[in-house]
């Protein structure tokens, strides 16, 4: 996945419900893939992987106590859920 369509995929994630709420709901790095193919968005499961691994890294102190507590996070959601990929993106 091309830098630039990593940023058009997070821009319409932010504008764009109805995808979001599809991506919220996709079961795997698979089904999301292929939902953002769907969408237009030339992603693959390598990159993808390797850029939340980057959002991990950069994860407040409060964002790590969350995940090291077991809340429950999306790695699809964007805007509603923090310490998420989308949502450390949209803000």
């Amino acid at each position: 996945m091309s830098e630039e369509q990593l940023s058009a995929l997070l821009a319409k994630l932010k504008e764009d419900a109805g995808l979001r709420e599809k991506l919220q709901g996709a079961g795997d790095l698979d089904a999301a893939v292929t939902l953002a193919k769907e969408a237009g968005f030339d992603v693959g499961k390598a990159d993808w992987v390797k850029y939340q691994a980057k959002q991990t890294l950069e994860l407040s102190d409060a964002e790590l106590e969350g995940v090291a507590g077991g809340e429950k996070q999306s790695a699809f959601a964007c805007g509603d859920t923090e310490g998420s990929v989308c949502s450390t993106v949209c803000e």
